[in-house]
């Protein structure tokens, strides 16, 4: 007889070992090539003669190009494959990012920021949707959890690397802001053949696996969708589901919390009469702190068994420590209370990302993944253009972090409601 747990454990440890290391790289790229701008800013803005507020729009304008091709994108990816499509994403977005280190002016900014989202649309839910084909449910949201660990490493490698851009302002003849965009940009090119080298679409495709393991996989996960076969007519119907608008309706807070202290931290901390290089360094300290959080939480909910508290609480602690930053006094005080925001807020994702598949799969589970998060992902949108608002409208820097800190609190609040919800009409269906 076949050693069950043993087999298991063999087929996800191999699995991880191939795959994981190759997907968060991607989204490393990913992400600083999406942050970028929150670096640029400190010139840019002066350089092509915005205001804070029009900068915020043409930044957000990212999450609009997102929003309208990420559902398609997904769908296309399940039927071409993941090697092709992923490698076509990164070599795309790569080209954009190079072109907006050559911006001249407002109206450029606005298009290839949108033109960006268009690029990028589909990267990370594929991705998500490429786990469900990869791993048993019960696996899921501690890999989502060391994917997303990626993006706090991003944050970080960009926050160093955003500073230090900045300073080289005059090399060759080029901005500061200039160099932020060349050198983020180069890195999605180069991988792009990689990708398309190294990525098997499947377990199927996969040679490094053992026949005997992909057949493990392929029995547990068919036995996981009811033993539903894959069909890729109607699929799209599955942005329509109930469940797929109540968790992206859901969804807009996390990403507006995260989104919005992300791009505006680097302002924060300028405010404080600190160096470009200096100010990159500080940055680090807080997305360190995300990266222990995104490994912890998602450990401890695979132990103890997911629940609603493990969205909630965290988002909750965001929206308190936001608010401490803008009461306490004194600068040490108010960036300890977003070092302590920036974890919370994004620990409660992966936990969150491994409700869907539970009654999505195949090519619906690309469809919904890639609803839910196109239409969180507005709260990206909302984010870049509502804290620059406040700011202009206050005049401080902080301000910004109570109206984030009104949307978590709301967001935690909706959580338990959701949850109860989705329980209640997954049980006839058991």
């Amino acid at each position: 007889m076949t050693d069950l747990p043993g087999l298991e454990r063999d087929a996800v440890a191999r699995v991880t070992r191939r795959l994981m290391p190759l997907f968060c790289l991607m989204y490393l790229v990913a992400y600083i090539d999406r942050q970028n701008v929150s670096y640029a800013k400190l010139q840019m803005v002066h350089a092509l003669g915005l205001t804070e507020a029009a900068y915020g729009l043409g930044a957000s304008l990212f999450f609009i190009g997102y929003f309208l091709f990420e559902a398609p994108s997904n769908l296309i990816l399940a039927r071409v494959g993941a090697r092709i499509w992923f490698a076509r994403i990164m070599f795309t977005w790569g080209l954009v990012t190079l072109a907006l280190g050559f911006t001249r002016s407002a109206p450029m900014f606005y298009a290839l920021r949108f033109l960006l989202g268009v690029t990028e649309a589909g990267f990370f839910p594929g991705v998500l949707y490429v786990l469900t084909l990869w791993y048993p449910q019960r696996h899921r949201a501690r890999m989502v959890g060391l994917f997303m660990i990626a993006s706090a490493v991003a944050n970080a490698i960009g926050a160093v690397l955003g500073g230090v851009l900045l300073d080289l302002d005059g090399l060759l003849g080029l901005a500061g802001w200039q160099w932020v965009f060349l050198a983020t940009g180069a890195p999605a090119l180069l991988l792009a053949p990689w990708v398309l080298w190294r990525l098997p679409d499947g377990p199927a495709q996969a040679r490094w696996m053992p026949q005997v393991e992909q057949a493990w996989l392929h029995d547990i996960l068919t036995a996981e969708r009811g033993g539903a076969v894959d069909d890729h007519r109607g699929a799209w119907k599955a942005i329509f589901d109930r469940r797929v608008l109540l968790l992206a309706t859901l969804y807009i807070g996390m990403p507006l919390g995260a989104y919005g202290l992300s791009y505006w931290l680097p302002t924060i901390v300028k405010s404080f009469g600190v160096s470009n290089s200096v100010n990159g360094l500080i940055n680090v300290v807080p997305w360190v702190l995300v990266a222990v959080a995104l490994w912890l939480v998602p450990r401890h909910a695979a132990r103890h068994g997911a629940s609603a508290w493990h969205v909630a609480a965290p988002i909750l602690v965001g929206a308190l420590a936001l608010t401490l930053s803008v009461v306490l006094p004194g600068a040490p005080l108010k960036f300890a209370m977003l070092c302590v925001a920036a974890p919370a807020i994004f620990a409660a994702q992966p936990v969150f990302w491994s409700l869907p598949p539970s009654f999505l799969s195949g090519p619906r589970a690309a469809a919904g993944i890639a609803a839910i998060n196109a239409i969180g992902n507005l709260g990206g949108f909302i984010a870049q253009n509502l804290v620059p608002l406040v700011r202009d409208a206050t005049g401080s820097d902080l301000a910004p972090m109570l109206a984030l800190a009104a949307v978590l609190t709301v967001t935690s609040g909706l959580v338990f409601q959701a949850m109860a919800r989705l329980q209640k009409a997954q049980t006839p269906a058991r």
